[in-house]
């Protein structure tokens, strides 16, 4: 349950029961009317805009209707308390029993709390990573993978139909590139001296098995055969090799992608899927024959003063008209995008959300402008920029050189740090911000390393239980229904706080969903994990507010619902963003 629209639709009710019209004498526009968390809690549980936001187009003073709205709203047996602050904002404190209700609620929810139909089964396709196969997935990957990953478990929970996509990258010249390099390692298997890597090939160690397996495989056949047959023998096991890599560390990150979309495929039958998806753009207008300006600046080397194939990309939103056919009659890479997206929108996808390197900021709009050409308003779509990850060591730089094939790997993080920490750190900062990664930060055990945090007080809650259990000779799990039987108990003003932060869970699930925001659940977990640590220490210093009272079992069971409830909802925030939901911790 979203209390929190459950409230909106309330006050909405109350507006409509004082009769509130416009100074023209129609109903009023309630879509804008927002409840929330008060910055202040002494404020109040929540607080609402709706007087702020009706008053103008009523022709009323916004504190005079604040008023009036709350007396209308005096009349729910839920709110405890009601006043008006500043300018026109109404805040609301409502009843314990109201709290200790929603607690019942959560613990009959289990694994489901949070759980939103928000999407409405909506199709969304998620496309992350997609790094190109030409070697091992390096740190520069890694935020997001995460990011996509995250996102998509997020969309779900919340109602939508994900399918979380990787697109190889498997033609164009860095293909070639690594065809040629895996050809160079496969005469140094047979023995050959090669001598230097030449500059522009791969020059990383992780091609040396594919050359050997070549060898294995074909003696000395390829060196002898027409050299395109032998690059396209060399190019299938180079990708089949990279991507096998690439998989086994998504899978070791638990990163799991639906689909794997090969570019390939939309080059075979000499490109005719991207010939229909240029023919389709055509029938529509977006294409024409012309010229584009030079750029500005320095001119880079291939630019030709000539006419061309174009998509008016410029009238769908984009900068710039951009070419679809090259001089030489192949297709450009944005070619291929426009197959591929068509594809997608094909595929039936209500939304379409790609998360991407910074670096790739110059796609934005030209993607916008391709999905408005191709579907019009029909499909949404989300581009998602992942900022650089600086890593830190202790507080010094790690130096990574990918160029020199050198450099810091995936796999090198996760076996160093493990998967959680990197899981939940690298969406411990907005997507589009840097972020500074510490490998001793990361495994510091204390307050302020943000995953230990909220995992501990995983470990925590599970210990509870294990001190009931020894305290009254339960056997097994104590039943939910049991723990519910008491939630009247939980008076105390720290237990109240605690299930009213377990009450926003829902709201934060909408909204992360909502706004494409994953980080917001990493910052929600740690608040949540500060305020049950905070209480815990309470019952240090005071022994009436521990979680186990062996001279009152009633209170216990109470006291172990809440406890229960913190920890379905840290189980649920960690197993969305990834990492796992420790019993105990050493």
């Amino acid at each position: 349950m979203n209390i929190f629209a459950d409230f909106n639709n309330r006050i909405k009710n109350a507006v409509e029961h004082i009769g509130l019209k416009t100074k023209d004498g129609n109903a009023v526009d309630l879509s804008r009317i927002t409840v929330e968390p008060p910055r202040d809690p002494s404020h109040g549980d929540l607080a609402t805009n709706v007087a702020m936001v009706l008053a103008k187009s009523a022709g009323r003073n916004p504190r005079e209707l604040a008023g009036e709205i709350a007396e209308a709203l005096k009349a729910d047996a839920d709110v405890a308390e009601i006043g008006v602050a500043g300018p026109g904002f109404i805040n609301l404190r409502l009843s314990p029993t109201f709290w200790q209700a929603r607690l019942k609620d959560m613990l009959a929810a289990g694994a489901d709390f949070g759980r939103s139909e928000l999407g409405g089964g909506q199709k969304v396709n998620v496309e992350y990573v997609s790094a190109n196969p030409t070697g091992p997935m390096h740190v520069g990957h890694c935020r997001g993978a995460v990011v996509g990953d995250a996102l998509a478990n997020i969309l779900a929970f919340a109602g939508f139909a994900v399918t979380k996509e990787y697109y190889i990258n498997d033609a164009g010249a860095q293909i070639d590139v690594l065809a040629q390099s895996v050809l160079l390692r496969y005469r140094q298997a047979l023995g050959e001296e090669i001598g230097e890597i030449p500059s522009g090939l791969y020059p990383g160690d992780y091609l040396v098995p594919v050359g050997e397996a070549l060898a294995k495989e074909y003696g000395r056949s390829l060196k002898t055969m027409p050299e395109p047959d032998a690059l396209e023998i060399a190019r299938v096991a180079a990708i089949d090799a990279m991507m096998a890599m690439i998989r086994e560390d998504l899978a070791a990150l638990n990163v799991h992608h639906d689909v794997f979309f090969s570019e390939r495929t939309l080059h075979a039958g000499n490109g005719g899927s991207i010939r229909s998806a240029i023919n389709d753009l055509t029938l529509k207008g977006h294409v024409y024959k012309g010229k584009l300006p030079p750029p500005k600046g320095q001119l880079p080397e291939d630019w030709e003063d000539r006419e061309q194939t174009l998509f008016r990309s410029t009238e769908v939103g984009d900068d710039i008209d951009r070419p679809l056919v090259k001089s030489d009659g192949s297709y450009t890479y944005f070619a291929s995008d426009v197959a591929y997206m068509r594809d997608k929108i094909e595929r039936g996808f209500d939304e379409l959300v790609f998360v991407l390197g910074a670096d790739h900021g110059g796609y934005v709009k030209r993607l916008e402008a391709l999905a408005k050409a191709l579907a019009g308003d029909k499909v949404a779509l989300k581009v998602l920029l992942c900022q650089l990850v600086k890593l830190f060591r202790g507080g010094e730089p790690v130096r990574m050189s990918k160029r020199a094939g050198e450099f810091v790997t995936l796999r090198d993080v996760i076996d160093e740090v493990g998967r959680d920490p990197i899981r939940f750190m690298m969406l411990y900062r907005k997507s589009d911000a840097p972020l500074d990664f510490d490998f001793a930060k990361v495994t510091e055990q204390s307050k302020d390393n943000p995953v230990f945090y909220v995992q501990y007080a995983s470990a925590r809650c599970h210990s509870v239980f294990r001190q009931a259990k020894e305290a009254f000779g339960v056997e097994g799990m104590i039943a939910r229904e049991t723990m519910a039987d008491y939630a009247g108990k939980l008076t105390d003003e720290g237990e109240q706080a605690l299930i009213r932060k377990l009450a926003e869970y829902p709201r934060l699930i909408e909204q992360a969903a909502a706004a494409h925001e994953p980080h917001r659940l990493a910052f929600y977990l740690y608040e949540l994990a500060s305020a049950f640590h905070a209480h815990w220490n309470r019952g240090t210093e005071t022994n009436d507010l521990r979680f186990v009272k062996v001279n009152d079992q009633e209170l216990t069971y109470a006291r172990l619902g809440l406890v229960q409830a913190v920890s379905d909802v840290v189980s649920s925030g960690l197993a969305l963003i990834g990492a796992d939901a420790p019993a105990e911790m050493r």
